[in-house]
């Protein structure tokens, strides 16, 4: 089933995980929503510069940021209300987590890739 996933902390580098998981996730199907500080067009994907300018409903945030940044957007996060983030290694938040799913969004520590490489994304 396709989703709505941003990729907070993306990337516009091959070599960088966030960019590995844009791939990955397109090759699934899967509707990306790449943002990240300029807000650059990611694999012909319309770029944005905070969570603010998404105007869909979001399924997924997968992060690739590290805590202390990602402390400064939680207000914009708890307003996207996605259904689940997932904190991808070096992005952990044992406050941040707390927080979210005291708003009933759900929160892994997980890795996306390993996930969409052998279909736990989906689940």
């Amino acid at each position: 089933m396709s989703q709505n996933v941003v990729i907070l902390g993306a990337s516009h580098k091959p070599q960088r995980y966030a960019y590995q998981a844009q791939e990955l996730l397109m090759s699934h199907g899967h509707r990306v929503f790449p943002v990240s500080g300029n807000g650059r067009e990611i694999l012909n994907v319309p770029g944005y510069r905070s969570l603010s300018e998404i105007d869909a409903s979001i399924d997924t945030v997968t992060l690739y940021l590290n805590a202390v940044r990602h402390q400064a957007i939680k207000h914009d996060m708890l307003q996207l209300n996605p259904r689940r983030i997932i904190f991808n290694p070096g992005t952990e938040s044992g406050e941040l987590m707390q927080a979210y799913n005291e708003q009933g969004i759900e929160t892994l520590e997980a890795c996306t890739l390993v996930m969409l490489r052998t279909g736990q994304f989906e689940d």
